[in-house]
């Protein structure tokens, strides 16, 4: 049985929703990467040096990141030896098995979200302003609510113009309590006050905004110290998720923020907002094997249900949908 058959098997489990919404959401990348691919195999009769030299240039445009090319050049490689493929055609299936394979390597792969099954669950957001951190947060705290929990925004950004109005946009919209003081307050003491009220209100999950400057990274860096230890001292073993959000189409950029921010607080995990924006949807396996950090989430499109749990199997058939459809067809 061909790779592409049984991604699809592993996926029709799941919801046919969750798969469109990837399908969808990955038009743009898979437009790019997998009509170049295509163009790849028709123009070579068999699998050379010069094949694996431009299929490496289609992954680095597609933002894949150039350790985790290298990586995966190599792998095809020594797959291609290891089969004896000779037929181009053949190694689009290899490409997408081990895409999978990449994602899923090392311990920390898990998308799940730590929840606590008693007592409150925290979740800082970190990340610089104008990647949709707020609307992030607006869109988790909506599948919340609609799962049965009862849920609290705290506006820990308190010094972007606007930041702490927008949140409370947001609790409007999806029917949910924000704590705020006025803009220009210590972050920390927002924190503090969300946790007394999220503790009284018997809430299952606390969700944390906070500032986005990086002008000057070593005041911000000692700022989300400073509202982790008070989250920490309120609740122990809290804050239990660190979610970086990132911008998609920022490609490259978004590495860097990461790194910045790995470096400065312990990310648990990357919301990679507007995926459905660019044609660098690689960026996901970038960010997986040269940061360590599981993706999370993924936003999809503009809808309140469009931030989607990732999920390796969904992401690769979402960039190879055409190909497994045009085998489905061949085999009927």
């Amino acid at each position: 049985m061909s790779f592409f058959k049984r991604l699809k098997e592993k996926i029709t489990k799941q919801t046919d929703t969750v798969t469109e919404k990837f399908k969808d959401g990955l038009t743009k990348t898979r437009d790019n990467f997998s009509s170049k691919v295509n163009d790849l195999v028709a123009r070579y009769r068999k699998v050379d040096e010069d094949f694996f030299e431009e299929l490496e240039e289609i992954l680095i445009q597609a933002d894949v990141g150039f350790d985790t090319v290298m990586e995966l050049i190599d792998e095809l490689k020594m797959e291609v030896k290891r089969k004896n493929i000779q037929d181009p055609a053949e190694v689009q299936g290899v490409i997408s098995e081990k895409l999978v394979e990449i994602y899923n390597s090392g311990n920390e792969a898990s998308s799940e979200l730590n929840i606590q099954e008693t007592g409150l669950t925290v979740i800082l957001f970190v990340g610089v302003n104008g990647v949709g951190k707020t609307t992030t947060i607006g869109k988790l705290a909506h599948k919340f609510k609609s799962e049965g929990k009862k849920v609290v925004l705290a506006a820990g950004d308190t010094f972007r113009a606007g930041a702490i109005e927008q949140l409370e946009v947001w609790g409007e919209r999806v029917g949910v309590d924000v704590i705020k003081q006025d803009a220009g307050s210590d972050p920390a003491a927002v924190m503090f006050d969300a946790i007394q009220a999220a503790k009284s209100r018997n809430t299952d999950i606390l969700l944390c905004d906070t500032a986005g400057r990086l002008q000057n990274k070593v005041n911000l860096m000692k700022e989300l110290e400073k509202v982790k230890r008070v989250i920490e001292r309120e609740i122990p073993g809290a804050p239990h998720e660190v979610l970086l959000v990132l911008d998609a189409t920022t490609g490259q950029n978004a590495m860097i923020q990461a790194k910045t921010f790995k470096e400065a607080t312990n990310v648990s995990g990357i919301v990679l907002t507007k995926l459905d924006g660019t044609a660098k949807g690689g960026i996901v396996l970038a960010i997986r094997n040269e940061l360590h950090i599981p993706v999370k989430f993924v936003g999809l499109g503009e809808k309140m249900d469009d931030l989607q749990e990732f999920d390796a199997e969904q992401y690769v058939y979402g960039l190879f949908a055409d190909l497994v459809e045009k085998e489905e067809l061949e085999e009927q």
